[in-house]
């Protein structure tokens, strides 16, 4: 498998993966895939992966900004989706790993991330990699007229801020 920087002729195989992100009901609180050229004013542009595997795109994951003040320039918000067909086969692990140290080069100090508690394998996977939870934001939001909460996970870099 590959993991590579995502590129915009990427976007078809991605929004495919993203869509089956929320077809779950419990990996995000969009309902709909946006399109690309919202996608990517919303993300960051140094920190954007895809999983590759036999010329197929498997996963993807991609930093977005917090906030636009300057004291949280080193803070970025992350996703990650697998494919279906490829849960449970490490994806995620690699991905996550390729991004947190693509992310320390670029000079983020803090990753973040809110979970639908019923996430367990994002839950597990952060807790892998080092998140720690550190919040629970109970009935934050409505998916589908259905109150939902979520978890906030987060990963202090040990090599940048410290």
């Amino acid at each position: 498998m590959e993991i590579r920087k995502m590129i915009a002729s990427d976007w078809e195989q991605v929004a495919s993966i993203y869509a089956e992100g929320i077809g779950t009901g419990y990996a995000t609180f969009e309902t709909k895939v946006p399109t690309y050229d919202y996608w990517d004013n919303n993300h960051l542009t140094n920190c954007r992966l895809v999983a590759v595997l036999e010329q197929q795109i498997v996963g993807w994951a991609a930093l977005s900004h917090v906030s636009s003040r300057c004291v949280y320039v080193g803070v970025a918000e992350l996703s990650v989706y697998v494919g279906a067909k490829s849960r449970g086969s490490s994806v995620g692990t690699l991905l996550l790993k390729h991004l947190i140290l693509q992310s320390e080069e670029a000079g983020y100090w803090t990753l973040q991330s809110g979970i639908f508690p019923d996430n367990k394998s994002s839950i597990l996977l952060h807790e892998k990699l080092g998140f720690r939870k550190i919040g629970y934001r109970e009935k934050v939001a409505q998916l589908y007229d259905v109150w939902k909460d979520n978890v906030l996970y987060e990963r202090r870099s040990t090599k940048i801020g410290v």
